[in-house]
């Protein structure tokens, strides 16, 4: 795979980690909503269970967090020490 390919998938792999990320957010958005909604209800079940999803969905968050860091990180050095900047122009150039 050459240098710009990879560059390319790994700045796919960031949108994809930030869109999980995303996604995670949106659940915990929602399992807040349904644990106030219930303090009305007062659904056992629901009082049970929904705080050790929170709480998965926490940790999972905090862990896609990281990978996610690293990996734009890691991107970025790839980015500078490649000059992918210049092989995006040079390919530019090229195409035309």
């Amino acid at each position: 795979m050459d240098k710009l390919k990879k560059f390319e998938l790994m700045e796919k792999i960031v949108r994809e980690l930030e869109d999980l990320r995303n996604s995670q957010q949106a659940c915990m958005q929602k399992i807040s909503k349904i644990e106030v909604d219930n303090i009305e209800l007062g659904d056992r079940r629901l009082e049970k269970d929904l705080p050790d999803m929170h709480q998965r969905i926490g940790d999972n968050l905090d862990n896609i967090a990281a990978i996610l860091d690293s990996f734009a990180e890691q991107t970025s050095e790839f980015s500078n020490k490649n000059n992918i900047a210049a092989l995006k122009e040079q390919e530019a150039i090229s195409s035309r």
